[in-house]
């Protein structure tokens, strides 16, 4: 009979960067000055659950990005307190799986609760079988709970079962918290603000996409004329990614040949990318749990034909415009209003919109005609997750008055250390009332920015060609 040997005790999976996990202390620090402000509390916080694709296969896993950003730790099943007394004195307490031999021969290694807290450098760490025991005494006479609600399924009733626990101790005069606060709302504050770990985590991320973006140009010049689907491409993405370092593609990479680039969120299929067509790729890697998100549009063949060309200079033209726009005190909207003048005059210009529909810019942004071919938003934040967390609208401002008695929102004003996407775009399809030239050309063109304290934001992704002769001459070899 046959056995094989378990991990020994001594083993445990690689050591946190240390730089994470000065941030994450950081982080845990500023979290619990907030609550303090509030009188202290308990703020609770679970991780991600495993999912199952089908039957016993797995999906990939991946930890939840706010658990993250407080712990830097990523095994499933583990969850953490952040005890705050009303000075902002707080304790750092981790529940976690525990070692376990048998299932790490299977799995893989577990730091368990004593190293994970030695690593992690929380004050405190238990088995995570253990939590509905310890937890309710943790909440004893605590002023308020904090955790992230509608985000993590089956939670809230942990949360009241936890509370009626404590509820039932009151003859030996403890009290429950009174008061529970979403605790998302103070972190996607703090998470809008990336701290220079953070932005050099997603230089390194943009870099590697970028080089993802030249390798598939490359690909698509070489191979214009064999039978070129756009599954290869997606292919030479995920090869550039994980050979980079990077564990996964940050979302689900949009490889779209011809008239497929008109869809806004097609998947790569397996079209062929003809000679003369464009291929519109989305793709961006993610890295340490960081997000990188990069479009570019390009001929099959490594030349723009005229309508193609004339299409993507406009598109190209807006995008500079727009990133020119997202400038510390600047209005988050600014850069979609910077984009759409552009489109508008572009799409008059060409005749995809008739003067006696619009007879100018302004006739075009009144009407919304621009919305048949540009339908979705300029921009987005960026960060852990690739349309991260964080309010769009200035807090504490009065909204803003519109035309007929509506009322919007006052958009947010950007700030050094934001990050954002700049992707403006055209889609035409095919109709009787358009310039045949025109038909079936999908274009978009998005950057990752940083908006700095003064002057022009960074832009993390400007290594990726977008230029029409930077495109052609490196699809050309």
């Amino acid at each position: 009979m046959s056995t094989v040997a378990a991990p020994s005790p001594a083993l445990s999976p690689e050591a946190p960067d240390p730089r994470l996990l000065r941030q994450c202390a950081l982080r845990r620090a500023e979290l619990a000055r907030r609550i303090a402000e509030s009188g202290g509390g308990v703020a609770l916080l679970p991780t991600a659950p495993e999912r199952m694709r089908n039957r016993d296969a797995d999906y990939p896993y991946r930890h939840d990005s706010y658990f993250y950003y407080l712990s830097g730790f990523t095994e499933p099943q583990s969850l953490m307190l952040l005890v705050v007394e009303p000075d902002a004195s707080h304790r750092s307490i981790l529940f976690c799986r525990p070692r376990d031999a048998e299932r790490e021969i299977w799995d893989g290694l577990r730091f368990g609760p004593d190293a994970a807290r030695e690593a992690f450098g929380f004050d405190a760490a238990f088995a995570i079988d253990q939590i509905d025991t310890a937890l309710p005494a943790l909440l004893f006479d605590r002023a308020a709970l904090w955790w992230p609600f509608g985000v993590h399924e089956g939670l809230e009733s942990r949360v009241q079962g936890w509370l009626q626990a404590v509820r039932a101790q009151a003859r030996a005069g403890h009290r429950a918290p009174s008061v529970q606060y979403d605790l998302c709302m103070p972190l996607d504050d703090m998470r809008l603000f990336k701290d220079a770990y953070e932005l050099q985590v997603m230089r390194c991320a943009a870099a590697i996409s970028c080089d993802a973006h030249r390798r598939v140009m490359r690909a698509a010049g070489a191979g214009a004329a064999a039978d070129l689907r756009e599954y290869h491409l997606e292919a030479e993405l995920l090869h550039a990614f994980r050979r980079a370092g990077a564990q996964s593609p940050a979302y689900g990479s949009i490889v779209a040949a011809g008239a497929n680039a008109c869809i806004l969120h097609y998947r790569a299929g397996n079209a062929v990318l003809r000679p003369g067509s464009l291929c519109l790729v989305d793709a961006g890697c993610e890295l340490d749990g960081y997000a990188s998100d990069i479009t570019r549009t390009f001929p099959v063949g490594g030349r723009f034909g005229g309508a193609q060309r004339e299409l993507y200079e406009i598109v190209l033209q807006a995008q500079r415009e727009a990133i020119a726009a997202s400038r510390a005190g600047a209005r988050f909207t600014d850069p979609h209003e910077a984009a759409l003048r552009v489109l508008a005059q572009g799409l008059l210009d060409c005749g995809l919109i008739r003067r006696d529909v619009a007879a100018d810019v302004d006739g075009v942004l009144q009407t919304g005609a621009y919305r048949r071919f540009y339908m979705h938003r300029t921009s987005h934040w960026l960060g852990m997750d690739v349309h991260d967390c964080g309010d769009y609208a200035e807090a504490g401002e009065a909204p803003r008055q519109l035309p007929g008695g509506a009322r919007q929102p006052a958009a947010r004003i950007l700030r050094e250390s934001m990050v954002l996407t700049i992707e403006p775009g055209l889609y035409v399809r095919a109709a009787d009332d358009l310039p045949p030239a025109f038909h079936d050309i999908g274009i978009r063109i998005e950057d990752d920015v940083v908006v700095r304290a003064l002057g022009d934001c960074e832009v993390l992704t400007a290594a990726a060609p977008k230029g029409v002769a930077e495109i052609e001459q490196v699809m050309h070899g």
